[in-house]
């Protein structure tokens, strides 16, 4: 009985002084918990292009990769670029697919580029009517520019806008590649762009048809001045087929580069992810690009996400180095409250333990106050009767200190009173 009241003075003496300290712990974390940043979405929407076309495939390999990640994307089949903007823009997609170029006229402010990916060169095809390497030849010609929407149209109509080229000036058909390519071959049309990758079955089609030819563009710098999302690729004789020497004399290209564009709100650590697998699905060496050398910060449609220029300039996030993902995601939010739990528990554990020790000691030492009156209160010489009131006091004083309850690492602190008593008692007696 004795030890369980004990116990339970100890516990309200410990919760006494420790009590108050925690409660401004809890309160500053729920304060702080106010501040932390919302978890990371588990699922995503990301517009890409027809399925079967690049867009669509490289959709999949995004797809599985942040599967990995309990992450779950939507890849969601398009017409391509345009649209891809248009659902950016009403809120249906929080990623897309763009390519350089392309722009429409209701575009968010907040619209951003997480990165360039990949070349997506400009390819012009022609019948042999001569050469066709400035794009003011084109006058007075019939010419496949891709339906309206593409991105093949948004980026020809620009280039076409510069050289004063319209309706008037040549016979523009909004044909698709699939169509325009059956009119060049059948000779109904003169001419065809396409912006296509070089190994897309269309490109490999036309460069080896008899009668069609791969212009070179011999302006392309210029446009590469105008516009900051462009860039000329050299496309060496013999590079598509040795064999049958594809094609047959060096070629110069001009290519946008395809856009992976973030809706505003997108979460920070999904960005460092997703430029994770980017690296991942397009860090390979190719055929227009070095190994590493995509996603690239280069060649954007749109400003450069905040988030990713960090990782651009710092690599993955830390904790997603050596974490799983939704684990650094957790610790990353948590580490807010990181600050008031040190700016409160640095000064407590310095102050909270003395003032801890204090009080056990202070349950010993208030009683030596009334030891050192009854000490003073005797003198050097005391009489009998003195001496008997003192050792009766003495006798009460010890019998009240042998009541005293304080933890074990305090005992000697209660035993070093008692020889005290003792010290006394033996005085008078002496």
């Amino acid at each position: 009985m004795v030890k369980r009241h004990t116990a339970k003075k100890d516990f309200e003496t410990w919760l006494g002084i420790y009590g108050p300290a925690l409660l401004m712990v809890a309160l500053a974390l729920v304060v702080a918990y106010q501040f932390i940043a919302p978890a990371p979405p588990k699922r995503l929407v990301m517009a890409t292009g027809a399925a079967g076309n690049a867009y669509y495939a490289f959709g999949l390999r995004y797809k599985a990769l942040l599967e990995r990640e309990g992450i779950v994307i939507e890849v969601r089949e398009t017409a391509g670029s345009v649209e891809n903007l248009g659902l950016l823009d009403a809120e249906q997609a929080d990623l897309a697919f763009v390519q350089g170029g392309v722009s429409t006229s209701t575009q968010q402010p907040g619209l951003t580029s997480l990165a360039s990916v990949y070349f997506e060169p400009l390819w012009l095809f022609h019948r042999q009517i001569g050469t066709l390497d400035r794009l003011p030849a084109l006058r007075g010609l019939s010419v496949g520019v891709g339906p309206v929407g593409s991105g093949t149209r948004a980026l020809v109509d620009l280039l076409l806008n510069d050289n004063a080229i319209g309706q008037a000036d040549a016979d523009l058909r909004p044909l698709t590649v699939d169509e325009s390519a059956q009119a060049l071959v059948a000779g109904s049309m003169d001419a065809m762009f396409v912006v296509a990758s070089p190994v897309a079955p269309i490109v490999q089609e036309l460069v080896s048809e008899p009668g069609v030819e791969l212009s070179s563009m011999q302006r392309a710098h210029a446009y590469v001045r105008r516009y900051g999302f462009l860039t000329t690729l050299e496309l060496p004789e013999g590079t598509l087929d040795l064999t049958r020497n594809l094609p047959p004399r060096d070629v110069r290209l001009l290519a946008a580069a395809a856009n992976l564009v973030a809706a505003p709100g997108l979460h920070p650590a999904i960005v460092g992810l997703l430029l994770q697998a980017a690296h991942e699905i397009h860090g390979n060496a190719g055929l227009f690009q070095d190994a590493d050398e995509f996603p690239s910060r280069d060649y954007l449609q749109f400003p450069l996400n905040a988030d990713a220029e960090h990782y651009f300039n710092h690599g993955p996030p830390l904790l997603q180095r050596y974490l799983p993902f939704w684990t650094a995601s957790l610790v990353d939010r948590l580490k807010v409250m990181l600050l008031p739990l040190v700016v409160l528990l640095i000064p407590m554990i310095k102050v909270l333990p003395p003032v801890y020790r204090w009080r056990m000691r202070a349950r010993v030492y208030r009683w030596y106050r009334a030891l050192q009156r009854i000490d003073d209160r005797l003198g050097l010489t005391p009489d009998s009767k003195q001496i008997s009131k003192g050792l009766d006091e003495l006798d009460r004083l010890e019998a009240d200190v042998q009541r005293v309850d304080v933890p074990l690492s305090f005992t000697k602190d209660l035993y070093h009173l008692r020889q005290h008593i003792d010290l006394v008692r033996a005085r008078l007696k002496g």
